[in-house]
């Protein structure tokens, strides 16, 4: 099985016909995605030809899921232009947006982020400013190369983008129910606790990886749920323990002030729950691999 993702997810592009958006949508369609169109409401009526793929590109996102049947929107669209594809993805209510996108305004994510609320959170938004989605074997939703790792039996959710990649990579030859890259910025949609709680009740996921990064309380408040909530296995990775105090460090979120946000902080929060943490990302996959041979 798999989280959020799978082999039924009927997949569209907002900003398909974009230089990024045709070169993520080639590969997603290599690895399998079902990719049945794309919006760019300056091209509807027109198609592409993606992959060796016909796809159709619709006026808006409300007419792509009535058209096809989709209920996976991945954005592909610049920062300026971003909050209005996914607030239109909100009012269509597909069930998953991926927002990709790098460079949204805070504010702008605040707002769709209270937006998805406000309309009973019949969307899921992924991101912004992440890797996406993979559920290897079935279906890849975002920039996450699909050849680093296969099918198994292990969670994983991260901040990271490229912690993503290295802890698959390290993993590889036990594999990933799913793989999720919930991005860095200071406001996002999936979080942490929500990946968990998925997880925990996929009956096919063993164990979770779980890959946070200094800045912010999210990691301390994801042990908490660990604590209380959760009964498979953790491992843990928490990028920045050599960071200096006090400087915004790679994602817009990860600014530490004082004793809170720090790494150390946080190893200590997911430590107190049960949940095993690496100092570095080949350590935490050992930790993995000795977890899997148990079970």
């Amino acid at each position: 099985m798999a989280i959020f993702l799978n082999e039924q997810s009927k997949v569209i592009v907002q900003g398909l016909t974009g230089a990024e958006g045709t070169k993520h949508a080639t590969k997603m369609l290599a690895a399998g995605t079902n990719i049945v169109g794309g919006v760019n409401a300056r091209k509807a009526g027109t198609s592409v030809t993606i992959g060796g793929k016909d796809l159709a590109v619709f006026g808006s996102v409300e007419e792509a899921m009535k058209e096809t049947g989709a209920d996976v929107s991945v954005v592909f669209v610049p920062p300026a232009f971003a909050k209005g594809a996914v607030v239109e993805a909100i009012d269509a209510a597909i069930g998953l947006a991926v927002v990709i996108t790098e460079g949204i305004p805070v504010h702008d994510s605040a707002w769709f982020w209270a937006h998805a609320v406000a309309n009973g959170n019949r969307t899921r938004i992924i991101g912004p400013n992440c890797p996406g989605i993979i559920s290897p074997g079935k279906s890849n939703a975002g920039i996450i190369p699909a050849d680093i790792a296969g099918a198994g039996k292990i969670g994983l959710v991260s901040k990271s983008g490229t912690l993503t990649y290295q802890m698959m990579y390290e993993l590889r030859d036990i594999g990933f129910s799913t793989a999720i890259g919930i991005g860095g910025d200071p406001v996002i949609g999936t979080t942490h606790i929500d990946a968990l709680e998925a997880f925990e009740a996929d009956p096919e996921t063993a164990a979770i990886v779980m890959i946070g990064e200094i800045g912010g309380d999210a990691e301390e408040r994801a042990a908490d749920f660990v604590k209380a909530n959760v009964t498979k296995p953790v491992v843990g990775y928490v990028a920045g323990f050599t960071a200096p105090e006090g400087k915004t460090m790679g994602h817009a979120g990860a600014i530490v002030s004082g004793s809170a946000g720090t790494a150390q902080a946080k190893k200590d929060a997911l430590e107190g729950a049960g949940v095993r943490v690496g100092r570095t990302p080949s350590e935490t996959a050992t930790l993995m691999r000795e977890i899997v041979a148990s079970l």
